[in-house]
């Protein structure tokens, strides 16, 4: 069988592109890492559930599903960090004043 060239009646097959939201989100979850904590992290989620539902409607024709699944990853860790680290610096005082309060009233009883 002969090949035909690549004609306007007869166009090359496209190739897979990656899609931007994935790079987006990629970037975006190394910025919620690095500079810019928060809002990275947001719109590393974003981006990342956009550029995933961005793929699968593509039929094939964009790429990039594991750099949305990683800007996902680092963007629901930081930010999964982040309102652990709020909740300990909340509790901390909290708990805090409690063991200065035990240790106090028995240091008081062994005197």
């Amino acid at each position: 069988m002969i090949e035909q060239p690549n004609t306007p009646l007869n166009p090359a097959p496209a190739m897979p592109q990656n899609s931007t939201m994935a790079i987006i989100s990629l970037v975006a979850g190394i910025a919620g890492w690095t500079l810019l904590p928060f809002l990275g992290s947001i719109g590393a989620i974003i981006t990342g559930h956009m550029a995933k539902n961005e793929i699968k409607k593509s039929g094939g024709m964009l790429t990039g599903n594991g750099m949305a699944t990683a800007g996902l990853i680092m963007g629901y860790l930081s930010v999964a960090l982040g309102l652990c680290l709020i909740c300990v610096l909340v509790l901390l005082p909290i708990l805090g004043v409690s063991i200065f309060s035990i240790t106090n009233s028995v240091t008081n009883t062994i005197h």
